[in-house]
């Protein structure tokens, strides 16, 4: 079934955006009759792996080769013609379209030779071969935004299969799947595995990797560092690979929690995203909450702001009810959140640094009709200071900051808030590593006023060195809570991936304190 020599071979990959390395002489091979996995944390350089095979992106060194034979790919109509197919974890799929109608793109059938489409017959194939492939009816006249996230997969990769690939890359294909949904699809591509196809499985969760493939790379910091046969190889050798020596922490954990509970959190759930999730968070406490794509962490702190709609479940905020059904809510409860995305949500680009940060703060600088310049200048100087924002001034455009200035107005505009939660999400991403010493010391002065802090990030040495508490959240649900200093970087991603199993004591308790 499972052909020795290599179908595909990568061979010193490298790529760089912007001088900024990438990926850096990768190499792998296929095999035919073979699923391969791909691990690697986030920003390991997977994603621009897969789009250099896809041909959405170019190589700036190192070959492809199929059969043995170097090739050059610089399009995705390049690929599709070597017989290579890319199922991305975005759904692309035109939600307007019928079944039929995306399945078939491009080959629609004239009537008798008219200028008409044969819907029917276009019915027909559509149907067949999603009932070929996996065994499944799915009505071809269906819209696709009224299919679940299981089906409308199901129409893509079966639309890849319509190319006849030999080689089909699967990028976290189960991030937003139910458990019975993750079967069904693995079921399938074990069955193409067995017609032979040469199969790259992009995963987060090890528990998948182990199931599915024969062979594993590890990617780190765009690099090559490890290639296994998944048989042979331990779990925990696997994370190692993934997360390299110990590194040193850039900031020393602090303990400020006081056992007053400010943030009570019962039985929360979104529609899709999380369910269940309970647990008591403490004022002067720092929570990390982590997970790995479509574990429901990202959205279980944004839905503490009003930012995930759909929420059941039961919220106390010093002691009263409350559930935000918007930001506005939020912010009149005492909650402040800063963005990942801070070019898009976070900041006005175009306004000088003093308007950033005095945003928030203009119902308390105004005096009578006019906004204290004084009181905002003061204001503003203080927060430069205290976070050490690097800017020629107050006035200077904020998009002629870098990237960790500009989240440090982010943090700054929310701390003259002086509210009682903080919710951020990935604090640090895109920050050198002088800002985020900077950022992590704010934050602790945050917790040591008694203010609460909730981290969502996926930088594990951060969660690690950082915070009192970390929430890991698995496919929606919270499995894990590891505690101050018995947090540990390997154990966090251990959790996440799936490699170990929900803890039953957190199940059965319920509610983590």
């Amino acid at each position: 079934m499972q052909n020795e020599s290599p179908l595909l071979a990568l061979t010193n990959i490298s790529k760089a955006f912007d001088g900024v390395p990438a990926l850096r002489d990768v190499s792998l091979e296929l095999r035919s009759g073979e699923i391969h996995g791909l691990i690697g944390h986030n920003g390991a350089g997977k994603s621009t792996l897969i789009k250099i095979l896809g041909g959405l992106h170019r190589a700036d060194q190192g070959q492809i080769s199929l059969s043995g034979q170097a090739v050059g790919i610089d399009s995705p109509r390049v690929a599709q013609a070597h017989g290579i197919e890319i199922v991305h974890q975005e759904r692309l799929l035109a939600p307007t379209l019928t079944v039929a109608e995306a399945l078939l793109l491009g080959e629609e059938t004239a009537f008798r030779g008219l200028p008409l489409v044969n819907r029917r017959r276009l019915r027909r194939i559509a149907r067949d071969a999603i009932e070929q492939h996996f065994g499944l009816h799915i009505n071809p006249d269906s819209l696709i935004s009224d299919l679940s996230v299981a089906e409308q997969q199901v129409v893509q990769i079966t639309r890849a299969l319509r190319h006849s690939p030999r080689i089909l890359v699967f990028d976290e294909p189960t991030a937003a799947l139910a458990r019975h949904e993750v079967a069904s699809l693995f079921r399938a591509i074990k069955t193409l595995r067995q017609r032979g196809l040469a199969i790259l499985y992009v995963s987060h969760y090890l528990d998948e990797i182990s199931e599915l493939c024969q062979r594993v790379t590890v990617l780190r910091d765009g690099q090559d560092v490890a290639r296994h046969d998944v048989s042979q190889v331990t779990t925990q050798r696997l994370i190692t690979d993934m997360l390299g020596d110990e590194q040193k922490s850039l900031v020393e954990r602090q303990a400020h929690r006081r056992d007053e509970v400010l943030l009570k959190v019962s039985n929360l759930a979104a529609a899709g995203r999380f369910s269940a999730v309970s647990f008591a968070a403490h004022r002067g406490e720092i929570l990390g909450v982590t997970g790995l794509l479509g574990s429901g962490g990202k959205a279980l702190v944004r839905s503490l702001f009003g930012l995930e709609s759909g929420i059941s479940g039961r919220l106390e905020l010093a002691g009263e009810a409350f559930l935000p059904r918007s930001p506005r809510d939020a912010v009149k409860r005492g909650i402040a959140f800063v963005p990942e995305d801070r070019r898009a949500n976070g900041i006005a680009p175009e306004l000088s640094v003093r308007e950033n940060i005095a945003l928030t703060s203009l119902g308390s600088l105004v005096k009578g009709l006019f906004v204290d310049r004084a009181r905002e200048q003061k204001l503003v100087a203080a927060n430069i200071a205290d976070l050490g924002i690097r800017t020629p001034g107050p006035e200077a455009p904020l998009r002629s900051l870098s990237g960790g200035n500009q989240q440090k107005v982010v943090l700054a505009k929310w701390l003259n808030t002086d509210a009682q939660v903080y919710l951020l999400d990935e604090p640090t991403v895109g920050v050198d590593i002088g800002a985020k010493a900077e950022i992590y010391q704010a934050l602790q002065r945050l917790a040591a006023k008694g203010a609460l802090v909730v981290i969502f990030s996926t930088d594990l040495l951060e969660l690690q060195s950082l915070c009192d508490r970390v929430l890991v959240m698995a496919r929606g649900r919270l499995v894990k809570s590891l505690q101050g200093a018995d947090t540990d970087h390997h154990e966090i991603l251990a959790w996440a991936s799936g490699a170990v199993r929900e803890d039953a004591v957190l199940a059965s308790e319920g509610e983590v304190t």
